[in-house]
């Protein structure tokens, strides 16, 4: 989900900012937009989320509307965060584990920092361990 809130000429270099709606991912998305200030980086948002599928077609529309709650969290974000500022980024919602859609990111761009709120890195702990042993970019852990 692409949701081409203020996309400007895609810059060479990408800040992740992986974001779960709680505080900390604010101040995660707030120091991501400081940092595209200054380097002039694209940011990308990116929420994931774990489907389960009960009956045949539910997973679609629980899907969707997984998508639609995080575009409107995302929203408030926005408006508070990034609206007005002069710096490129966007959101995507996607399915999947946080450290796949992260290792897949990496394998496509040239990330300049990875953000994450430490609530996400401590609830998956072991996940996290293995990718940092796998990937080589910058990470920043916000409180």
């Amino acid at each position: 989900m692409n949701g081409n809130l203020r996309q400007a000429e895609q810059s060479p270099s990408l800040i992740l900012c992986v974001v779960d709606f709680s505080e900390s991912s604010g101040r995660a998305v707030e120091w991501a937009a400081q940092m595209a200030q200054t380097t002039h980086a694209h940011v990308t948002v990116l929420h994931t989320f774990r489907l389960i599928q009960f009956k045949n077609g539910e997973v679609f529309a629980m899907k969707k509307r997984k998508e639609e709650e995080a575009l409107i969290q995302f929203s408030a974000i926005e408006n508070k965060l990034l609206y007005g500022k002069k710096i490129s980024y966007d959101f995507k919602a996607e399915v999947g584990f946080i450290t796949d859609r992260i290792e897949s990111y990496a394998s496509r761009n040239s990330i300049l920092f990875l953000v994450i709120d430490k609530s996400i890195c401590e609830r998956n702990k072991e996940s996290f361990e293995e990718l940092l042993k796998n990937i080589h970019i910058p990470l920043v852990i916000i409180p």
